[in-house]
């Protein structure tokens, strides 16, 4: 239960909700250009892009959930179960295990149209990370300022998507959402005309009356709807801080509230929300327990390093009080 989007006004945002029942230690991760990348069925990499994001660290490697790069790619891997299909390794492809395909077009892509060149030679492999780890099913947004991809590992291999609408949720498959919208059409920002018949006088009775019919509940085709309608409907200065705010805005239209949805293991919360600004190189982050916006600037550290930086998340609550 996630939601992916992507928006440009001064320049390009993008960023995520994780909406989990359970957290990894996570972490704002640095990958600097000369960290060595090793891949399970390719050749490893000893110097590339440097970039950002939200990580669990483990053993030494760093499991990106989101992350942009140094040239501004923004690249986000979200839930996908039933439908993720991962295949055996090929002859005439890069095999790449879906835990590595955001360090795998991030190290090297600084455009979408890169990342879609890459993308065409790319095969998903059912390798898993760790015995006691088995593989998540995913897809994934890939986005920059000009262009926005959704990537879904179908049993027929790579299924890439132009995505016009620059959000990304979970299930169904991303035709699917795209369809749905359709139902969606008739909704405005604006207040309704009377529509029903020209022989009843009828007038709204409230404010934001153009909306109604916009779906409120979590599911994921929902969530599609409500934050397409935010994104696209949202209006925004071209300002840093102004940008920031807004995007996380539009995030908090569908973020989670622990107790709405009640699984096994527990509820489900929004574990964090982020932003990266590809104008100034900066993760902007919050927390389920810490909303006010944290940031961490990629460009203050040395990006021509070997090792990893990673920074714990704010996770308690951060009150300015005023007298």
């Amino acid at each position: 239960m996630c939601t992916a989007v992507s928006m440009t006004t001064g320049c390009h945002y993008f960023g995520r909700t994780l909406d989990l029942e359970y957290h990894y230690s996570e972490s704002v991760t640095v990958t600097t250009r000369r960290f060595p990348l090793e891949f399970r069925c390719s050749p490893a990499l000893s110097e590339h892009y440097a970039y950002i994001g939200m990580a669990t660290v483990i053993d030494g490697h760093p499991l990106y959930y989101d992350a942009v790069n140094e040239k501004g790619l923004g690249m986000a891997s979200l839930n996908f179960p039933g439908n993720a299909c991962y295949l055996s390794a090929s002859d005439d492809k890069d095999n790449i295990a879906p835990f590595e395909m955001i360090p795998w077009i991030l190290s090297r892509c600084g455009s979408v149209a890169e990342a879609r060149a890459m993308l065409e030679r790319t095969n998903v492999v059912n390798i898993d990370f760790r015995e006691d780890m088995p593989l998540t099913p995913l897809h994934w947004m890939i986005a920059d300022g000009e262009e926005c991809i959704v990537v879904e590992p179908m049993s027929n291999g790579l299924v890439i998507y132009d995505n016009p609408v620059r959000v990304m949720t979970n299930n169904p498959t991303f035709d699917m959402q795209l369809m749905n919208m359709n139902n969606y059409m008739h909704l405005s920002a604006g207040t309704p005309v009377n529509s029903f018949s020209p022989d009843l006088e009828l007038t709204a009775v409230s404010r934001g009356a153009g909306a109604i019919g916009l779906p409120g509940d979590l599911s994921s085709a929902s969530r599609f709807v409500r934050a397409a309608f935010s994104l696209h409907n949202s209006v925004c200065g071209d300002g840093e801080d102004e940008s920031v705010g807004q995007f996380f805005h539009i995030l908090g239209s569908v973020s989670q509230t622990k107790g709405c949805v009640r699984l096994e293991d527990g509820c489900v919360t929004t574990v964090y929300s982020s932003c990266f600004s590809a104008g100034t190189g900066i993760y902007y982050y919050t927390t389920y327990g810490n909303r006010r916006i944290c940031g961490v600037d990629m460009n203050r550290e040395n990006l021509d390093g070997s090792e990893l930086v990673s920074y714990p998340l704010m996770t308690a609550q951060d009150i300015l009080m005023q007298n």
